[in-house]
């Protein structure tokens, strides 16, 4: 896991590079109060993903989806555990039941249910 979530990291950290300055290695971790060395660790894969809170930042720095990196990093943010954990059998199920949907099936259920009046 930690591979993809550095391998993922590293290239778009580097393709904004390519056009801005302000995403090298050292601006990138200097933005999120890390070591350029621990950032290149991370993309290299030779140290684990950072806690919940700099891959945060580093996705608010990047332009990315925290979720995503949170799920490249093997995690998912403490906000939806604290939710799957108010209803754990009925959250596993629903997610059990999306594995097998197809990816517009579940946008579909997901807009229904933001958009339904309950």
């Amino acid at each position: 896991m930690s591979q993809a979530f550095g391998d993922y990291l590293r290239a778009v950290r580097e393709r904004k590079a390519a056009d801005d300055p302000a995403f090298s290695l050292r601006q990138v971790a200097g933005a999120v109060d890390i070591e350029p060395s621990y950032l290149s660790k991370i993309e290299r894969g030779i140290e684990a993903p950072p806690g919940e809170g700099t891959i945060k930042d580093l996705a608010k720095v990047l332009a990315e989806d925290p979720d995503v990196l949170l799920a490249l990093a093997g995690r998912v943010s403490s906000d939806l555990q604290a939710i799957i954990c108010k209803r754990p059998a009925l959250f596993a199920e629903l997610l059990r039941t999306f594995r097998s949907l197809p990816n517009h099936a579940v946008a579909r259920v997901v807009r229904e249910v933001r958009d339904g009046d309950w």
